[in-house]
């Protein structure tokens, strides 16, 4: 059966929008251009761009166009904000350290790894977020090189934090965030300047593009300086 053109053309979108062809940010054609480039009505066009809005894809600003979405910092059950905004809207001076990075293979026999490189190899980066020159979280992430091939030759990802620097290149479609308290090992503890076994706030969050995973952070935060807040509403009396 054939597929009907204003499905063709939302799934052209989405699959540009998906490979990362359409980075986040960049511009849509006009309705007369994709009118001409389809050759249908605008009926046809408005119906493939609001499925993309739906999605979450696409942001439609009036008088400035249709635009790549940027991802939304939070998941379903809570906001996760990207720290460096957080830090800089409490009033204090963000900063990235960075400690370490490699590009390396997944480690043997660990699946977790094996899914996120995808066939491919993974970029380790390791370093501490700070607020007013003060340790606030240690950061260990792997980032998959065949999701984000540019990955190794991004200059600037230590300088604004690879998170930031992931939000602002890589679309994302759907992430998973685990929250659990733990004590600071030794090495943890000298790190973020903290006394050993204090109580610390331990942030896990993949993300995936489709299919493709993405990404895999840990954070862990000093316990008495961070907090997260969530606020939930009922619908119909369901819960999802």
């Amino acid at each position: 059966m054939r597929q009907p053109l204003h499905e063709r053309i939302r799934s052209d979108f989405e699959a540009r929008i998906l490979s990362g062809a359409l980075a986040p940010g960049d511009r849509l054609p006009i309705e007369q251009e994709l009118m001409q480039h389809y050759g249908c009505a605008r009926m046809t066009v408005n119906k493939a761009l609001s499925a993309l809005l739906a999605a979450g894809l696409i942001d439609r600003r009036k008088r400035a166009g249709t635009f790549v979405a940027r991802p939304r910092m939070h998941s379903m059950v809570l906001d996760v904000p990207d720290l460096p905004s957080q830090i800089r809207e409490r009033g204090q001076t963000y900063a990235y350290e960075p400690i370490g990075h490699r590009s390396r293979p997944p480690m043997p026999g660990v699946e977790d790894e094996v899914q996120l490189a995808g066939g491919g190899d993974l970029f380790e980066l390791e370093g501490l977020h700070l607020a007013d020159g003060i340790p606030l979280a240690l950061e260990f992430r792997l980032i998959s090189v065949a999701a984000v091939p540019d990955i190794g030759d991004a200059a600037d990802i230590e300088a604004i934090s690879p998170g930031s620097w992931l939000l602002k290149h890589v679309p994302w479609t759907e992430a998973e965030t685990r929250i659990s308290a733990l004590d600071a090992t030794p090495e943890e503890a000298r790190l973020l300047g903290i006394p050993q076994r204090s109580a610390c706030l331990c942030v896990e969050r993949r993300t995936w593009r489709g299919s493709d995973r993405i990404t895999y952070v840990r954070q862990l935060f000093v316990g008495n300086s961070y907090d997260l807040v969530a606020r939930f509403g009922a619908t119909n009396g369901a819960t999802r």
